[in-house]
């Protein structure tokens, strides 16, 4: 019993020997003349000056605590900032006994106005670089410490009190493009730090002049964080326009990580967030308000191998989106989606119309004297990506308007494999019809290629030219088969390699601003003085079909007809896409009477035909001279024939003045 006695007093006298010395020790020893020990250290570690220009305090009993004063990390030379970071106070404290049995309790972490300084010079070098490079061993090189099996954390538990940051700074500048951003009033403070609570985090910062903010919990987290699944539920909100929801859990984040998250962006206008930055709206659109307002709603997860969002919802301005997206083998990569929209005008989103025709408007500037100037090469386009890229989606639209036509209830499915991607099918309605398809286009070489095949039928023509065009001049019910194809990127090549064949049956329609069968009758009143069309003139007819032949952007009508109630055309020529020139004639049949429409009139005359050339923007009709003499010859020869078929008959050389006389230049 003695001895247990004497045991615990001379225990008792170490512990308070012990305790006596925690707190003496540093009432006695000089920390300052350290400083000098842990700068060397510092600067080693790093590979740049390390300076603590401030006092340092140390304590040992109850809590071990170090704080330190105005220490400063410089940079690297050629900079003009002379501190890469710096830090005005810092203090941690440490409950030591509970250490002993591998319990964390820290009573406070503090890190008063820290400050990073981030610099791209002119030469786009970083003053990051190479730090944490000290200075080798001479004949040495640093050798990689191996690494040990992970054994999970090394302590049991976790409990701190305070932990704060505040008044940080971070400055970044790009002295090659001047851009120079501040994020002051930097503060951090988590509460509630445990393995087995949620842990609560408010940050604040000012970016330049606007106000950013993150709040929310994190946790529990676990006593082995890394295997655990820890749950989110954070909110930032910036400019005091942006609010950003996550909601969800991060799970096994050392071995296997994935995550679940909920996604809520609430209705924001991109316009005047921008605008709170001071920055200029990047996109500029035909609608001033376009992109005013957006919100968002999605499901988010994944895993380091694939990603998928579901059940999301896009609000843009008054268009609803409903969409889903998966995404895996990022090196291909392998995407599928499946995009519902309930009604979106994309001419809304698209330049300002006239643009483009101010630029080309616009009188070219005297080039100066001396070298011609090299002609620049379109930029060649890069199809690998395409080539590596698997793809599988489905659109539909309840309602569109593009280019000002209106498109209901489209819906087409897009697959992709190694460079082949697939169009099929493609089906939509239209000014009261319907347009079915389907199309290919391949990149499996630097010359892309197409190929599309349409079917469209009882479709208004005059409103979608009038839409579309801004043009009056065809009315009619359209019916079109087609299959063309086509090489390249650039229009002039696409042009020149479109062949293809097909057929356009307009029926119970009429052509405006020319009146044809005016044309094939009366050469004077249609092509004189004073007969040039008017926008009353038209040619009513029943049916207009144009078979077509494309080769290499020349396409043939071999046998295009338009039956009138007065006559039958026949259209035989050429346009070239290349030359976006026009070459038809237009040979008129006549129609005795109007049988059928109350007319029984005897149609006569001399049917006219008609040449057509010219360009695109400048057709020019004209009669053709020798198709109207032969037509009077043949017609006149027919007439004396049968006159001297009823006198018997006689010899030529009467037949041939008879025939003279009868022309008008024989009279």
């Amino acid at each position: 019993m003695k001895a247990l006695k004497w045991t615990g007093i001379i225990l008792g006298c170490l512990i308070v020997l012990v305790v006596a010395a925690l707190f003496l020790i540093p009432m006695f020893v000089d920390v300052e003349q350290y400083k000098p020990t842990i700068e060397k250290m510092v600067t080693d570690a790093t590979g740049r000056p390390f300076r603590l220009a401030g006092k340092l305090h140390l304590s040992l009993f109850p809590w071990a605590g170090i704080a330190l004063s105005d220490a400063y990390l410089e940079n690297p030379p050629g900079f003009d900032e002379k501190d890469f970071v710096s830090v005005k106070s810092f203090e941690v404290r440490v409950k030591l006994l509970p250490l002993l049995s591998k319990n964390v309790e820290v009573k406070k972490f503090v890190l008063d106005s820290p400050r990073i300084v981030v610099i791209k010079d002119k030469n786009g070098k970083w003053n990051w670089e190479g730090l944490g490079k000290g200075p080798a061993a001479p004949g040495k090189s640093p050798e990689t410490p191996e690494k040990e099996p992970t054994q999970g954390m090394p302590i049991g538990s976790l409990a701190v009190g305070q932990f704060l940051v505040s008044n940080g700074s971070v400055l970044f500048e790009d002295q090659g493009t001047g851009v120079k951003k501040e994020i002051r009033d930097f503060r951090l403070e988590l509460k509630d730090v445990s393995f087995d609570k949620p842990i609560h985090v408010a940050l604040s910062a000012m970016l330049d002049t606007h106000p950013v903010s993150l709040t929310g919990t994190v946790g529990p987290v676990g006593e082995d964080p890394g295997k655990a699944t820890i749950p989110l539920d954070m909110r930032a909100e910036a400019l005091k326009k942006l609010d950003v929801k996550i909601r969800g859990q991060i799970a096994h984040a050392a071995s296997t990580p994935s995550f679940n998250l909920n996604l809520t962006v609430a209705p924001f206008s991109p316009r005047k967030t921008l605008e709170a930055f001071g920055k200029p709206f990047p996109v500029v659109t035909s609608d001033p308000n376009a992109l005013d307002s957006l919100a968002l709603k999605a499901i988010l997860k994944g895993t380091p191998s694939a990603v998928s969002i579901t059940d999301g919802t896009l609000s843009l301005d008054s268009t609803e989106i409903a969409f889903s997206v998966k995404a895996k083998a990022f090196d291909k990569p392998d995407l599928s989606f499946d995009l519902n929209v309930n009604a979106i005008d994309l001419d809304r989103y698209l330049p300002p119309a006239g643009k483009d025709e101010k630029a080309k408007g616009k009188k070219e500037e005297p080039k100066a004297k001396g070298k011609p100037s090299a002609v620049s090469k379109p930029k060649k386009a890069d199809y690998g990506p395409l080539r590596r890229m698997v793809l599988d989606g489905r659109i539909r639209i309840g309602r569109l308007y593009v280019k000002k036509a209106k498109v209901e209830e489209l819906e087409m499915k897009i697959t992709g494999r190694n460079g082949v991607f697939q169009l099929n099918p493609l089906t939509l309605n239209m000014y009261q019809g319907s347009l079915k398809g389907n199309g290919t286009f391949d990149v499996k070489t630097d010359t892309p290629q197409t190929a599309a095949s349409l079917h469209a039928k009882g479709i208004q023509v005059n409103p979608l030219l009038k839409d579309i065009l801004q043009k009056d001049f065809l009315e009619g019910i359209l019916l079109a088969q087609l299959a063309i194809s086509m090489q390249g990127q650039d229009p002039g090549m696409i042009k020149r390699t479109l062949n293809g064949k097909g057929e356009l049956v307009f029926t119970d329609g009429a052509i405006k601003g020319v009146n044809l069968t005016d044309m094939a009758q009366n050469v004077k009143s249609a092509f004189g003085a004073g007969g040039t069309s008017t926008d009353t003139a038209r040619t009513d007819f029943s049916e207009l079909r144009v078979p077509f032949v494309a080769k290499d952007g020349v396409i043939q009508t071999p046998g295009t007809s338009m039956v009138t109630p007065l006559m039958r055309l026949v259209v035989t020529g050429k346009t070239n896409l290349v030359q976006e020139t026009l070459d038809f004639r237009v040979e008129p049949k006549g129609v005795a009477t109007l049988k059928g429409k109350g007319d029984t009139q005897d149609r006569s005359g001399i049917m006219v035909p008609i040449v057509v050339s010219g360009t695109f923007a400048s057709p020019q009709f004209r009669p053709d001279l020798e198709g109207i003499a032969k037509q009077q010859l043949d017609r006149k020869l027919e007439e004396v024939l049968k006159d001297k078929t009823k006198d018997g008959g006689a010899s030529s050389k009467g037949l041939v003045n008879d025939l003279l006389k009868k022309l008008p230049f024989g009279k």
